[in-house]
């Protein structure tokens, strides 16, 4: 009876009042940074009470995990697609966010790099919303391909997917000076990732 109770509490913001508060909690991000970001910020931006806030997210960390779980193009964006390749799986990944939208993100995902270190709650709400789940999914497309016959089953590379993922996604900025585009990633996955995994692109 009190797991009904409490998930009733949780479930009455509706999916539009929930997608508005996310926008506002990434606006705040943007303009303050993690450890500036206050529940009475959000509060106050969103015209939520605070006691609203902590019964539907609990706290900051989750709020802000979620947050960007949210702002992902279709939720975490994988599950959702599959062309029949490993390739085109990559690259309609890639399509769903547009160039000004990568820049964004990785602004933000910079910010919060840097607050995961220093703030264990965070790190927690990122690896149960964010980094466990995408790695999940990404472990999903990989084993399609591997039964499509693309990749061998025990490619080391496949344990580091994500890792290269991201790396190209970060280092762009780090490297280059420039933010990640869609023309960028999309060479970095066939010029890095697909080989690594042993595809050559040009026979997809």
């Amino acid at each position: 009876m009190t797991e009904v109770v409490a998930t009733a509490r949780r479930s009455r913001i509706t999916p539009e009042r929930e997608a508005e508060l996310y926008e506002a909690v990434l606006d705040l991000l943007r303009e303050v940074g993690y450890d500036a970001l206050t529940m009475d910020a959000v509060a106050a931006r969103t015209k939520s009470s605070k006691a609203t806030l902590y019964r539907q997210w609990g706290g900051k960390a989750e709020l802000v995990a979620k947050a960007v779980r949210h702002s992902k193009p279709g939720g975490m964006g994988l599950d959702a697609i599959d062309t029949g390749s490993l390739k085109g799986d990559l690259h309609a990944l890639t399509m769903r966010s547009d160039d000004c939208e990568m820049e964004q993100n990785s602004a933000l995902m910079r910010g919060l790099a840097m607050a995961v270190h220093s703030n264990p709650d965070l790190l927690r709400a990122f690896r149960e919303h964010l980094i466990e789940p995408e790695m999940a999914s990404f472990r999903r497309v990989v084993q399609r391909a591997v039964d499509r016959g693309e990749v061998r089953a025990d490619n080391p590379a496949i344990e580091f997917m994500m890792h290269m993922m991201l790396g190209g996604f970060a280092a762009r900025t780090m490297i280059d000076e420039l933010p990640p585009t869609q023309s960028f990633l999309m060479s970095y996955i066939d010029a890095v990732v697909l080989p690594a995994l042993g595809i050559t692109p040009s026979d997809q």
